[in-house]
């Protein structure tokens, strides 16, 4: 199985166990959609674009304020919330939760593949 076939079952592994979310998109660090599973409403293109452009400007604020490297960045909203995780820093992967979601659950699950896709990545 390719590497890209791999993390495409990763991302939607992800999906199935929190079946709440509405959608994780893995991007690159310059913005294009690697691995994806979204509703059909959200564009896979311009959510790894945003995620790319806040993780960079996440990265900067790290290194700016010398706290150490980043490893994710939590958004919350008034109907929803977006993680943003290191991928190996090859990448960013979003997930995207409703307003009340299992945030615990969401950050061991998202975390563990990050971690899985980053190492797929090197």
């Amino acid at each position: 199985m390719a590497v890209i076939d791999q993390i495409q079952q990763d991302v939607e592994n992800l999906r199935a166990t929190v079946p709440e979310l509405r959608g994780v998109v893995l991007a690159s660090n310059d913005g294009q959609p690697l691995a994806y599973s979204l509703s059909p409403d959200v564009e896979p293109h311009r959510v790894a674009a945003m995620a790319a452009a806040a993780s960079s400007l996440g990265r900067r604020v790290s290194d700016s304020l010398q706290v150490g490297s980043l490893h994710e960045i939590t958004l919350s909203s008034s109907e929803g919330q977006i993680f943003l995780y290191n991928a190996g820093g090859k990448g960013v992967l979003a997930v995207i939760g409703p307003t009340g979601a299992n945030t615990g659950l969401i950050h061991l699950e998202a975390r563990w593949a990050a971690r899985e896709i980053g190492e797929r990545m090197s």
